[in-house]
């Protein structure tokens, strides 16, 4: 079954810091873009981060840069969003997208063109 599953979220006050992961099953993601994504309640999703096949280049959104960083181990087939200095902006469902690319140096924050999606895992920032 081919399938992205991520995992890490959870409950952290203002301030804290979370690592989500993004692990792929049935596929390697040697040759896909990888980018985070988040859909905060009554809001739409929204491009978080991305990176390149070869880890050679990353994206931010604005509102984590500086926060946030991405990263992939792909002995380990998992892609790793560290958040630090979290806000209770923050809070959200995070999604994992993986996209074929033919450049090893590409990655995009839009939503079209995925090949595949996790179901998400929630960030809650409350104290």
């Amino acid at each position: 079954q081919l399938q992205l599953v991520e995992s890490g979220g959870g409950l952290v006050q203002p301030g804290g810091s979370l690592r989500l992961s993004c692990a792929a099953s049935g596929f390697t993601l040697d040759y896909s873009a990888i980018g985070w994504f988040r859909q905060a309640p009554g809001k739409e999703r929204e491009g978080v981060s991305c990176i390149s096949s070869s880890g050679g280049r990353t994206n931010y959104a604005d509102s984590v840069k500086g926060r946030f960083t991405i990263s992939r181990d792909n002995a380990k087939n998992t892609v790793y969003l560290q958040m630090n200095s979290l806000k209770p902006e923050d809070t959200a469902v995070y999604y994992c997208a993986a996209q074929t690319t033919i450049s090893d140096y590409v990655c995009s924050l839009r939503m079209d063109g995925k090949d595949y999606w996790g179901k998400g895992t929630l960030v809650t920032v409350s104290s």
